[in-house]
């Protein structure tokens, strides 16, 4: 690493020079009561800040914040936080997904308009982290990340229940009639009990432990909980440690490697983590510049065991995880499997993070000799149907579905669905597999969670759970059942998924990694002949933007032309 004194601090260009700009630069900073010395020669560390009482999920992040400034202060840092976007991913409409992209145009434009010399990303709600990530990477300053954390386990009549996971459970036991409307209600009311992310594995905890397993936040980031006072501790610390790191010339990219991926792969296969994390790790990879493809999620992670018993694959939540030891303990069950010497915001290699670490509760956290899931990695399907590859969780999936054909029954669109999927006559039965099409980045737009479709209200009241189901959509990180995801290309794009017609028959094999429909190679080619693209809708504003740039889903569905990064330097004056 390069020492800080070989290179003059970035912030110096801002506020260290006797001409006009530096004093229009600190004269104006003054106004909120910063004495001169902050203007020293001290590092100035932004903190990038993701909260809006519109995400719950991150409604005590300014608070954390407050943890940060003092540990940046105490290392002799200038702390500046500032606002981005904030994506409520329960909250906003149509999905969370379409923006973020745009909330990472957000944070690298201003990471670099500003004169900082490191950052500190607090996020944690599900396309937070992976946004600043990708904005942050496009710059490449010294970077860490502090996560929301989860929230504390929800509770309803003495047990514990879990965010996303008891909602569709919950949902579908009053659709069944085996749950009253004024005990759904009842269980709201317990599922949120803290500011903090879904306490299920779900997508905004599986990025707050890949952050972990990659080095880029201090260890026991991910599993402490929002409201525990340890979560602040970190956030000093963290504070603390990017100081340190402006002064080491630490930067992202140095952290961003392919063996920090390669560590995240394994480590989503033995957390049974969300299958988001797929599309957020190749849109941060391409920003990063890492060779990363939708077949290492197959190759590296496929044949790894979920290790970790949480909804939605297992029984317990994340401040169980918390508890029994956190990534620490699982990444020194894994060990085995990782890249040890991959860098870290620490210094150190990633395999100081488990060093020492115990296991306190071998139920919440398997040894490899119990695992929840043997091969249990996120699978990647191939065939007529996605030319360019598909994706399924085993580890939430019924395992006597994962090899399974069968007619299947379609519908066009996500309102089809809708208006159709609880018809007493709908002509389906346990067997059927379900496709819906139009759901993916440019179809939806932004390529929602809603590939976990329900089941058909009459087969949920003869007591059916699971059925296969096919689509271009994803799911939430919450969500289970044997629900085949991200088909490439999508409808919209003009992909094979666009001309399957109800009736056709479909064969899934996981084992073999193989989707396809079940026609000649003539006949899908007429009927893709014939196929004709849907009128676009969206004619103005970021909409356009995102239909007109958007990537598939193999490629991380980033914006073409957000690819790559631009660097840190900003060479004109405002002035």
């Amino acid at each position: 690493m390069t020492e800080n004194t070989k290179k003059p601090l970035r912030s110096r260009h801002w506020y260290g020079k006797t001409d006009k700009d530096s004093f229009i630069h600190r004269s104006w900073m003054k106004n909120q009561g910063f004495p001169d010395h902050a203007f020293d020669g001290r590092p100035v560390i932004g903190i990038c800040n993701t909260w809006s009482e519109l995400t719950p999920c991150n409604s005590h992040l300014r608070t954390l914040a407050e943890g940060v400034k003092r540990g940046v202060w105490e290392a002799g840092g200038f702390p500046v936080e500032f606002p981005v976007m904030s994506l409520g991913e329960t909250q906003i409409r149509p999905t969370a997904m379409l923006y973020r992209n745009l909330l990472s145009m957000d944070v690298e434009e201003s990471i670099r308009a500003y004169g900082m010399d490191g950052v500190v990303l607090l996020g944690g709600c599900d396309k937070t982290t992976p946004g600043q990530l990708m904005g942050a990477a496009s710059v490449d300053l010294p970077t860490i990340v502090v996560s929301s954390g989860p929230m504390l386990n929800g509770k309803w009549r003495g047990k514990d229940i879990g965010s996303g996971t008891d909602v569709w459970k919950f949902s579908e036991a009053v659709r069944a009639g085996e749950m009253s409307m004024q005990e759904f209600m009842a269980a709201e009311s317990g599922m949120s009990r803290s500011p903090g992310v879904c306490m299920t594995m779900g997508t905004a905890s599986t990025m707050a432990s890949l952050v972990e397993a990659m080095g880029l936040s201090l260890p026991h980031n991910a599993a402490l909980p929002a409201v525990d006072a340890r979560r602040m501790a970190l956030a000093h610390m963290t504070g603390k440690r990017i100081v340190e790191m402006v002064k080491e010339n630490l930067l992202l990219s140095q952290l961003l490697t392919r063996e920090a991926f390669e560590n995240a792969i394994v480590a989503n296969a033995a957390i049974g983590g969300s299958t988001n994390a797929v599309v957020h790790l190749l849109a941060i990879a391409g920003r990063a510049g890492v060779p990363l493809s939708l077949d290492d999620f197959s190759q590296l992670g496929g044949e790894v065991p979920c290790l970790v018993n949480c909804m939605p694959s297992g029984q317990y939540l994340m401040e169980d995880f918390c508890y029994a030891g956190g990534m620490p303990a699982l990444l020194n069950e894994v060990q085995h499997l990782l890249k040890p010497d991959a860098p870290t915001v620490m210094a150190k290699p990633i395999q100081s993070y488990w060093q020492g670490a115990e296991n306190f509760n071998p139920d919440v956290i398997r040894p490899l000799t119990n695992p929840l899931r043997k091969a249990a990695g996120i699978r990647v399907l191939r065939g007529n149907i996605a030319p360019r590859g598909a994706i399924i969780k085993p580890s939430a999936a019924s395992e006597h579905l994962l090899q399974h054909e069968a007619e299947a029954y379609v519908f066009e669109s996500i309102e089809d669905l809708k208006a159709n999927i609880d018809r007493p006559d709908l002509p389906v039965t346990a067997d059927t597999i379900l496709v819906l099409k139009g759901c993916g980045p440019k179809g939806y737009p932004g390529m929602a969670e809603v590939g976990n479709m329900p089941i058909p209200a009459r087969l949920v009241k003869e007591g059916v759970r699971d059925m296969v189901r096919i689509s271009d959509a994803r799911m939430s990180g919450t969500a289970f059942g044997t629900v085949v995801l991200h088909v490439v290309p999508e409808t919209q794009a003009g992909g094979p998924l666009a001309v399957v017609k109800t009736g056709d028959r479909i064969r899934l094999d996981v084992a073999k990694g193989e989707l396809s429909l079940l026609i000649s190679d003539t006949e899908l080619a007429e009927r893709m002949a014939q196929w004709q693209a849907p009128a676009q809708e969206f004619q103005r504003g970021y909409y356009k933007l995102y239909i007109d740039h958007v990537m598939q889903a193999d490629t991380g569905a980033d914006l073409d032309f957000l690819v790559g990064h631009s660097g840190s330097e900003v060479k004109r004056e405002s002035h």
